[in-house]
């Protein structure tokens, strides 16, 4: 799933929500989804939530021809795969990247404590360990690391502060797809045709 924003514009307008959702469908196509799934992310489902900026991005959207704008998606909906691109100011997508962060080491931290307990759980979770450590590795901040500022003329890609050699890598991974992707090109062209 892709998250725009995640930090980088804290306030944005209405037009700017637009904006992100077309850069993060064009950028959804270029990493394998034909059709990607655009959703605004709010506090309900229901068009009469959601902040002003939130309302007249969705109108903007739901006027957009050549997106597959979905609506709104609540953040269970994120996990959930509900949708392919989730947009949003970046307060609340950093909150929201902070958080899953965060519930993911906290998971981890948690099922490890339980299969300590007894002497039961512990042979419980030495059969479960090949499976807990496949988790481990999905959930693992690092290899999710490396966010994409679209909308530029080349590539960059900002990592998380505290990525060691994994979250590096992972980011490093991100720009050579999107080199390869000739991602800021496409940007280009398909934003070219549907801006003023």
């Amino acid at each position: 799933c892709q998250v725009l924003d995640l930090g980088a514009n804290v306030d944005c307008t209405a037009e700017q929500l637009f904006q992100f959702a077309l850069m993060g469908s064009v950028a959804a196509q270029a990493l394998g989804i034909a059709r990607p799934r655009v959703a605004l992310l709010n506090i309900g489902t229901e068009d009469v939530k959601g902040n002003q900026q939130v309302k007249e991005a969705a109108a903007l959207l739901q006027a957009a021809s050549g997106l597959h704008y979905i609506g709104y998606v609540e953040g269970d909906g994120v996990y959930r795969g509900e949708a392919d691109v989730v947009v949003c100011d970046g307060f609340v997508g950093n909150i929201l990247l902070k958080s899953s962060e965060g519930l993911a080491t906290m998971i981890s931290s948690r099922l490890e404590a339980v299969f300590k307990r007894t002497l039961f759980s512990r042979c419980v979770g030495a059969l479960a360990l090949p499976l807990m450590r496949r988790l481990q590795a999905d959930l693992a901040p690092a290899r999710h690391n490396g966010a994409s500022f679209l909308g530029l003329q080349g590539i960059v890609i900002k990592s998380h502060g505290s990525a060691g050699a994994q979250g590096f890598q992972s980011a490093i991974e991100r720009a050579l797809i999107e080199i390869h992707e000739d991602l800021p090109k496409r940007l280009h062209g398909r934003l070219e045709g549907l801006l003023p």
